[in-house]
């Protein structure tokens, strides 16, 4: 009985892994010649048949057209070679033959589709999705949780105190402009405003208030509030940075307008502290115009100082001459001898008219003659005398001196009136000066004056709780995303 033929395998590159072998197998096999080979069984043409490898469709992997043949019909064999060839293997770095095209939902028998694989099984939550669950309570929920209770149930209230005021400045014309003073007296380089602005935060000014009222008391009373809290022995310096956090300053500076918010655990100490700043402030300012009119001062009391010791000088010069000469005044002493001399000159001519009489009617030898004569030779020695010591008589020296007293006590009097008129002139300036000095021409205006809390405005819980979620998920995320890039790349 002759046995049926073997069915003849896929295409080696259409086929799987077996297929493949046998077909080259059977390639390479001399045969003495063309035989009909019967169609092979159920059995058989599936045992044959190549398994298919998943993802080459429903059934398996489907094998082209070209390499299946009809079973009925012969083999044609390949020509005859003297020896059989052996299997051929792939050689290192040839590329595979590529498979031919499969419609989608054909087998590879008869284009039969095949049942769908199953689907893929639904996603489990591994260790690592757990480490990130984790850390997530660990570094944002826990943290923000802990962050609510102390705002909420730990953190004291705060209470709020406001004013506003702005530095107000006249330059009125004072009276040393009717006398060629100076105008502007409380000009400055700077802004008074800025200037105040900036002593508000110094170290100066919180320094005062301390010593006055006891900030460090003020601002540690809720003891149980460590984080809003001031340390009572903190230092200068650490209460100069509370105070910037406590005391809020707003300044427009195209208005010119100061608005301070100053924050305390009590309505009472916050209004105290505003009120306590709002004199300090105005005392600084009353401390700026005091230097702009003592320089304004200065200038006048120089001015009179220098017309006092120039009137003084004038004065001690005269008071010399007048010792020196024994002259009180030159003027009356010359009135005054002019007038002696005048009348000694009328008592000169009264003589002569009795000394003629008494020639004319007496005789020579009379008593009364000889002593008319007498009386005329005195009257004459003293106008002569007198008119010695006012310079008209005496020679060119006695004229000299006597000019020249005249001519020195005339300049020491022109001297002494110019410094009497200097210093006139420069007490009426000083006094204007004086008097414009006591006029305030700077001071603090306040257009709000510190008010009274009744409601806690601060800490801002919700704010604050937002800010510190938000910043513990951003340093989560940033964290988790660069754990996993490392991760990735290892």
């Amino acid at each position: 009985m002759t046995q049926p033929a073997k069915p003849k395998p896929a295409d080696p590159a259409a086929g799987g892994p077996q297929g493949g072998a046998q077909g080259g197998a059977e390639a390479g096999t001399t045969r003495p010649g063309p035989r009909p080979v019967p169609s092979p069984g159920p059995a058989e043409a599936e045992r044959a048949a190549p398994q298919g490898e998943p993802g080459d469709g429903p059934g398996g992997r489907t094998e082209p057209d070209t390499a299946r043949k009809a079973p009925d019909q012969p083999e044609q064999a390949p020509p005859a070679e003297p020896k059989p060839a052996a299997k051929s293997e792939p050689q290192p770095g040839a590329k595979p033959e590529p498979k031919p095209a499969q419609k989608p939902g054909q087998g590879k028998q008869g284009g039969e589709a095949r049942p769908a694989r199953p689907p893929a099984r639904p996603a489990r939550p591994r260790k690592r999705h757990w480490m990130v669950l984790v850390s997530f309570l660990a570094c944002v929920l826990l943290p923000a949780a802990g962050t609510a209770f102390y705002l909420w149930a730990v953190a004291a209230d705060q209470y709020a105190s406001r004013m506003g005021f702005s530095v107000r400045r006249e330059d009125a014309t004072s009276a040393m402009d009717l006398l060629g003073g100076l105008q502007n007296l409380s000009g400055s380089s700077s802004s008074d405003t800025d200037i105040l602005y900036e002593y508000i935060q110094s170290q100066r000014l919180v320094s005062d208030i301390d010593e006055e009222i006891g900030l460090r008391e003020i601002w540690s009373r809720p003891e149980a509030d460590p984080f809003f809290t001031l340390d009572p022995e903190a230092p200068i310096e650490t209460l100069v940075d509370y105070w910037e956090d406590m005391v809020r300053i707003s300044y427009g500076a195209g208005s010119g307008l100061i608005e301070v918010e100053v924050r305390a655990f009590r309505p009472g100490d916050a209004t105290l502290i505003a009120e306590t700043l709002f004199d300090r402030s105005a005392e600084m300012i009353n401390e700026l115009s005091a230097v702009a009119r003592e320089d304004s001062i200065r200038f006048a009391r120089e001015d009179l100082d220098e017309a006092v010791e120039r009137l003084k000088q004038a004065r001690e010069t005269v008071t010399r001459f007048r010792n020196e000469n024994q002259i009180v005044d030159p003027e009356m002493d010359l009135r005054s001898q002019a007038g002696l001399l005048g009348t000694l000159q009328g008592q000169e001519a009264e003589a002569i008219i009795t000394l003629d009489l008494l020639r004319e009617t007496a005789r020579e030898n009379d008593p009364r003659l000889a002593q008319a004569q007498r009386r005329l030779e005195v009257i004459r020695e003293r106008i002569a005398a007198e008119r010695g010591k006012l310079g008209v008589e005496g020679g060119p020296g006695g004229t000299q001196a006597f000019a020249d007293i005249v001519g020195e006590y005339e300049r020491l009097s022109v001297d002494r009136e110019f410094a009497e008129q200097a210093y006139v002139s420069a007490l009426a300036t000083y006094d204007a000066a004086l008097a414009e000095s006591r006029r305030k021409s700077r001071y603090l205006a306040a257009y709000m004056k510190p008010t009274t809390a009744q409601t806690a405005e601060y800490p801002q819980r919700l704010t604050l709780l937002g800010v510190v979620t938000l910043f513990l998920f951003l340093i989560w995320g940033i964290g988790v995303l660069v754990i996993y890039s490392i991760r990735d790349r290892r």
